[in-house]
């Protein structure tokens, strides 16, 4: 009961797809009515044993007779009228094949649309009909069966009798040939609605379900939320060749049938053949679609950067196919290849059989060793395409054949990988991923392979989530609406206010607008690669501020108390650097900010960010040095925010790599000094009363 109650609560649009679960076969009244009985029983169980089934579907009609009593206590005549017509229908469920009412019930009742409906539709209704048709024909063609067994046992023992006559015979045979024809008039109907349900079906994977899963991989492979529908799609591909399949037995059972009994006007002798050719042209439409890439193209030492392929270097790339049928479980064999746009070798083994996974028992093949070596053409150092190599996209292509001479199949598989970048040095590898996030993120089509001959812009709304997912997807943490803000900022200017949906060219993404500048996705590039290497855990615990701009970051220590300091990441360095800024008041309580030299990856492997904002010192003319660096913004105390991550010495013990090295800076008239423990010691000697000697006036932060 519990679970109908949920149902109920849904949406319209959800409501709408449950309702398509019950039809007058089982009607929605029985749900109803009898939720709480239903719901407490394991309709698994009952599917696959008979006793039981027989036992529950007498449990069934009793519920019904109890429903119907209570309806008379109301004097609720229409109602008692429903539940007895119910009960009648009922009956065609009667022994000896009670297991198919189980089977029925379990599939409508293991459909969950509270947690399996999608806002588009989830195809839940097709099985269950599929089954129930499937079930209502073979019990046809076996009475069908039957009674031609029926009617040759009586005809051969009359004639052993030596008591037939021929108006007998006449009288009997034209009594069987009614009564058969009735029979194979129900089994054609129900083959030809089975055939409609799997060819709508049918049409919904192929045309709506595949490409959507195909649209998920793609947002996969460039760090948004992994796919893992792959099997229920298998699920879906596998549940419409297996009725296909029964549909193509059934049809051969009737042919036997056919050749031992004929009927006037017999509708499986006008329509068998139509029938046999209909449900073969769906099964190879099927499958000829299940080759799917369920892994594409990956170096396993770059595996957050799939698509971007290094010449000489390993990449693995996997295939599936979709239908998971033990007779399909034979030597299908795979060949790889790649488009001639640019010609290359695929070195290692580009043939591989599918083999049945142990884990889930589905048909698939990997490719490990995979590695591609660019042919050399004589007089010229490649060929050369109309695009730079880390815009000139290729696809692998896979093929295969699948024949059963038996089932008279012989079908060509073919599926392609998304686009791949091939490059050949790793220094290109930002460029090529620049391309393949740019690809993924606007287009769909897999064979545009001349894509980036006229590139489309990109929507900031676009843009940003794919710069959030590049964070998430090497962190635990990706860019907030505040990071995301100073990014417009600085690709959109000032149309980032106004217009947020602002459109971005791809040339102000991948490239620099004069030769000062450099691009911004490899400033973003460099900045990843800095938190993979260095500062990883400080910003999954969201101790970096990272992306804000100047005026944001004084607007935000303008009001805090003196030695309050963030973390952002420096708009100069290409290769990514990260710097702080702490913040003062003078006399008259004025807001004065202080950065220092933003540190990159050089500096950060020396010695770790905590420990430099732990050591870190100023000396006044005091001669006093003093850490500036008091809370973390908002207002975390420094040693509670970085204590973690660099605890105190023991005595005798540094936490610092290098004898500090001190530089300065003037503040006001006061000359101040800074400790700093990255840089090279000085020369010997140099300790505090020669500080001064040491101070070097080109080192000035003003």
């Amino acid at each position: 009961m519990a679970q109908w109650l949920q149902l109920q609560k849904l949406d319209s649009k959800y409501l709408e797809q449950v309702d398509q679960l019950y039809d007058d076969s089982f009607p929605m009244d029985i749900r109803q009515y009898l939720s709480r009985w239903i719901e407490s029983i394991d309709w698994d169980t009952v599917a696959v044993q008979d006793s039981l089934a027989t036992v529950r579907f007498h449990d069934l009609l009793v519920q019904l007779d109890d429903q119907h009593s209570r309806f008379a206590l109301e004097n609720n005549f229409l109602l008692q009228h429903n539940i007895r017509k119910i009960r009648r229908n009922l009956q065609v469920w009667t022994p000896p094949r009670p297991c198919t009412l189980g089977s029925v019930l379990a599939v409508i009742f293991k459909s969950k649309p509270i947690r399996d409906l999608t806002p588009k539709h989830v195809h839940v209704k097709a099985p269950a009909q599929s089954f129930l048709l499937l079930q209502v024909a073979d019990q046809n063609i076996k009475n069908l069966e039957e009674l031609q067994d029926e009617y040759d046992f009586k005809v051969n023992t009359l004639k052993s009798r030596g008591e037939i006559k021929l108006s007998r015979l006449v009288r009997k045979d034209a009594c069987f040939k009614v009564a058969g024809g009735l029979f194979s008039q129900d089994v054609v109907m129900q083959l030809t609605e089975l055939l409609n349900v799997a060819q709508a079906l049918l049409s919904d994977l192929i045309s709506e379900e595949l490409p959507e899963w195909r649209q998920r991989q793609q947002i996969a492979c460039i760090g948004g939320p992994p796919n893992a529908c792959v099997d229920q799609l298998q699920n879906w591909f596998t549940s419409v060749a297996e009725s296909l399949q029964q549909v193509r037995q059934h049809l051969k059972k009737l042919q036997e049938l056919e050749q031992k009994f004929t009927y006037d006007s017999d509708p499986i002798t006008q329509k068998k053949a139509y029938l046999e050719a209909r449900a073969l042209d769906l099964l190879k439409n099927l499958l000829s679609n299940s080759l799917v890439v369920e892994r594409q193209p990956c170096m396993p030492t770059h595996p957050q950067r799939p698509l971007v392929l290094k010449t000489g270097v390993q990449f693995t790339v996997k295939l599936r196919f979709l239908v998971k049928m033990q007779e399909f479980n034979y030597q299908l064999k795979v060949k790889a290849m790649l488009d001639k746009f640019r010609k290359f070798n695929i070195l290692g083994t580009n043939t591989k059989v599918m083999n049945m996974e142990e884990s889930n028992g589905s048909l698939a093949a990997e490719f490990r060793h995979l590695q591609l070596k660019e042919q050399k053409v004589a007089g010229n150092r490649t060929n050369e395409g109309p695009l730079i190599v880390t815009k000139e996209l290729h696809s692998l292509s896979f093929e295969s054949e699948l024949q059963l001479n038996q089932s008279g199949l012989n079908i060509k598989l073919e599926t392609i990988s998304l686009p791949v970048v091939v490059i050949s040095n790793v220094c290109q590898l930002p460029s090529g991923w620049a391309s393949i996030l740019w690809y993924n993120m606007l287009t769909t089509e897999p064979k545009n392979l001349k894509f980036f001959l006229n590139p489309p812009t990109a929507k900031w709304s676009q843009l940003s989530e794919v710069l959030s997912w590049q964070f998430s997807a090497v962190t635990q943490r990706g860019l907030n609406q505040e990071q995301l803000h100073m990014l417009a900022d600085k690709l959109l200017g000032a149309k980032a206010q106004k217009n947020p949906e602002g459109q971005i060219p791809w040339v102000k993404f991948c490239k620099s607008a004069n030769e000062k500048a450099f691009p911004f996705w490899l400033w973003i590039e460099g900045i990843l690669d800095l938190i993979k290497r260095h500062l990883l855990s400080l910003w999954n615990d969201g101790s970096i501020m990272g992306f804000l701009s100047k005026g944001q970051e004084k607007a935000l220590l303008s009001t805090k108390c003196p030695g309050t300091f963030l973390l952002r990441f420096s708009e100069s360095s290409r290769e990514g650097a990260i710097t702080f800024t702490w913040v003062e008041h003078d006399v008259h309580d004025k807001p004065l900010f202080h950065s220092v030299e933003p540190y990159t990856k050089k500096e950060l492997g020396a010695v770790s960010l905590p420990n430099i904002i732990r050591t870190y010192k100023v000396m006044a003319a005091e001669n006093i040095p003093e850490n500036p660096l008091r809370f973390l913004y908002p207002d975390v105390p420094k040693d509670k925010a970085f204590g973690k991550y660099c605890p105190e010495p023991s005595e005798g013990e540094s936490c610092d790599r290098d004898p500090p090295f001190i530089t300065g800076f003037r503040f006001r008239s006061t000359m101040y000094l800074h400790i700093d423990p990255l840089v090279m010691p000085p020369s010997s000697g140099a300790h505090g009363r020669h500080v001064l000697e040491l101070f070097n006036p080109s080192m000035l932060i003003l």
